[in-house]
């Protein structure tokens, strides 16, 4: 029997692992120093904490672990990498590059530092959701200082190949940071084989506590300077003051032990059971498009719980509604105005309607095969029955061109 309602929304936050919460707990209680507290046992132990998660996450990501910088989350880490790039390096130039299906936090970032007079090319991508190379390489100038791009994307799971755009940057002397909240602890992330200098890390996406992050710095060749934009106390380095979140930080380090240990049975099983899904949607209905690389066909370019599907002539909001008990997130967004389809998908070429269309799937460590197997039927059931209501879907069926009507104006 399958408990409801279903959590299919992974990609948006994940339940915290009872091993994480088990690890965080005494640091809320009984171990509830500062680590910033150097001369007594209660600051010590906190402080012991803090560096047993450091060491972890380094080892996790191939870093050293003075190149690991805690935050309050991957929004923070990417503010802190972009802004504090910019002004370190602002006499050295003032040229940002980054990708239109960014995260909200790296674009809002970048218009926010327009608005000071930097300049910012936002790149395009193709169909899939990847940058072309060649294009990065002619936007790179001798004012360019920073090129940042994510390397797995929360909308439609595409794994950009970071590892020959850091290599691209490196040789025109520009820094590179990548914000890998989707893909730390889920996919092989390594920031020397990738030639990262800065990548932004959140818990809450890996069953750990939400209001944590970190972010990587690079050290050496090149050593990454950043102006901090929160000062108080000059720690982390003087990167970011602020008492640290000792619980969180312990949090983090957990969750991100696990997620290596488990990292090849989790992506295993939580990708088959994703492309059961898409086969099982395929079989079942006509009229599917898939955003982003397809899973079958290119698997090792697209994160394993990722599924986004535009069901045409289907609003995707009414498809929501129809499927109540599952947990899932559209391709569109409401703002107090109007409801917009996500810029991502627009990004991607794919049109206003069917944009309008799109469910994002994000399947985790604790769904199960049954949970997607009634999600399926369910989403079958809603299809039809909605399709059954629109004249469009008839239309269509009866081999009628919709783009060639000119609908009359009331």
């Amino acid at each position: 029997m399958v408990k409801l309602p279903i959590y299919l929304d992974n990609n948006a936050t994940t339940r915290m692992d009872e091993r994480v919460f088990e690890a965080m707990r005494p640091y809320f209680i009984e171990h509830y120093g500062n680590a910033a507290s150097r001369n007594h046992p209660f600051g010590w132990k906190a402080e012991e904490a803090v560096d047993w998660a450091r060491e972890t996450i380094a080892k996790a990501i191939g870093a050293d672990p003075k190149e690991i910088v805690f935050t309050s989350g991957a929004t923070e880490s990417d503010n802190l990498a972009i802004k504090g790039i910019a002004e370190m390096y602002a006499a050295k130039g003032d040229h940002i590059i980054t990708l239109t299906t960014e995260h909200k936090a790296v674009l809002d970032t970048c218009k926010a530092l327009e608005r000071k007079g930097n300049r910012v090319t936002y790149l395009a991508v193709n169909k899939e959701g990847f940058v072309d190379l060649d294009m990065l390489r002619e936007a790179i100038t001798d004012k360019t200082i920073l090129v940042t791009m994510m390397h797995a994307n929360n909308e439609v799971g595409v794994i950009q190949d970071i590892e020959a755009i850091g290599k691209l940057c490196h040789e025109k002397g520009v820094i590179f940071h990548t914000d890998a909240t989707q893909s730390v602890g889920k996919i092989p992330f390594d920031v020397q084989k990738m030639n990262v200098d800065l990548a932004s890390i959140s818990a809450h996406k890996i069953y750990g506590p939400k209001g944590v992050g970190a972010l990587y710095v690079r050290k050496k060749s090149p050593r990454v300077k950043l102006a901090a934009q929160m000062d108080g106390g000059g720690h982390e380095r003087g990167m970011r003051s602020g008492t640290l979140n000792v619980p969180g930080i312990v949090g983090l380090g957990k969750a991100i032990e696990i997620c290596m240990a488990d990292m090849e049975s989790d992506t295993k099983r939580i990708q088959d059971m994703r492309d059961k899904m898409w086969m099982d949607f395929q079989a079942e209905l006509d009229e599917l498009y898939i955003n982003g690389p397809d899973p079958l066909d290119k698997p090792e370019w697209r994160l394993p719980g990722n599924l986004n599907v535009s069901f045409a002539f289907v609003e995707g909001e009414a498809l929501m509604m129809g499927i109540k008990d599952i947990a899932v997130s559209s391709g569109s967004a409401c703002t107090s105005a109007s409801l917009e389809p996500s810029y991502v998908l627009k990004a991607l070429g794919v049109g206003e309607d069917l944009a309008h269309t799109s469910i994002r799937f994000g399947i985790g460590r604790f769904n199960t095969q049954e949970e997607c197997d009634y999600t399926v039927a369910q989403v079958v059931e809603a299809v039809k029955h909605l399709r059954e209501m629109s004249p469009l879907y008839e239309m269509a069926k009866a081999g009628i061109d919709l783009k060639s009507i000119e609908w009359a104006a009331h």
